[in-house]
């Protein structure tokens, strides 16, 4: 399996993620820029977290029109494997490949803080390997605030496709667990194909040792260990 991650201006967690895939996970990671035209035979594609340029307007606005997102859409529709990460969760939204919308923090403040979310489900690739218990993994956000109308709230959880949700230190769900406001204390969502994830969450902020906290390496070797099973 091959790794795509993708850059646009402004992004600034491209790094983080080639770092933990291709160094602590030892995976081929392919560099990918905004005005590629293709995914270079990867398998996997993240689009991952900062500020894409265009933000000014709405989080993921503009970057949506770029080059390779015409890419990611085809390789999405083929059954390739998407996943954004904060930033990458709102052009995903913004594409139409994931449903709902991220609005401005509820505190209408920008958060960068550790957090606990919790598994809503195991059925898919990023939590088929964990336990159900709580992580500490890390945000930086100010358009986090999940939202989306009732019957779209009700369709992803009758059809299991929340991913994560904000929980206290010990699993539950609380207003005070919830960092922006987002319904259902929604941190990450999947499609209904279950190849198109987004979370506002940073695993790969969390992945090496050396920082005091690998919980983020859990949920990418989740994946790793899924998709080359």
């Amino acid at each position: 399996m091959k790794y795509g991650v993708v850059t646009f201006p402004g992004t600034n967690s491209d790094q983080d993620l080639i770092h933990a895939l291709g160094t602590l996970l030892g995976q081929p990671v392919v560099p990918l820029w905004h005005k590629d035209t293709d995914v270079q035979g990867c398998d996997v594609i993240f689009l991952s977290g900062g500020f894409s340029y265009g933000d000014y307007l709405r989080s993921g606005a503009i970057a949506r029109f770029s080059p390779i997102m015409q890419a990611v859409a085809a390789h999405a529709q083929r059954g390739g494997y998407v996943i954004g990460i904060c930033n990458g969760f709102q052009i995903l939204t913004e594409a139409g490949l994931l449903p709902g919308a991220l609005l401005h923090n509820h505190t209408t403040t920008f958060v960068c803080d550790s957090v606990y979310l919790r598994p809503a489900t195991r059925n898919s690739l990023l939590t088929r390997a964990l336990d159900g218990q709580p992580l500490r993994i890390v945000i930086a956000h100010g358009e986090g605030n999940y939202f989306a109308p009732q019957d779209t709230l009700k369709e992803l959880q009758d059809k299991d496709q929340i991913l994560f949700q904000y929980c206290d230190a010990s699993g539950n769900l609380t207003p005070e667990a919830n960092p922006n406001g987002s319904l259902l204390n929604i941190a990450g969502i999947m499609n209904a194909g279950r190849n198109v994830y987004g979370m506002m969450p940073h695993p790969e902020r969390c992945a090496d040792p050396l920082l005091g906290n690998a919980d983020g390496l859990r949920i990418l070797q989740s994946l790793v260990g899924a998709v080359t099973a």
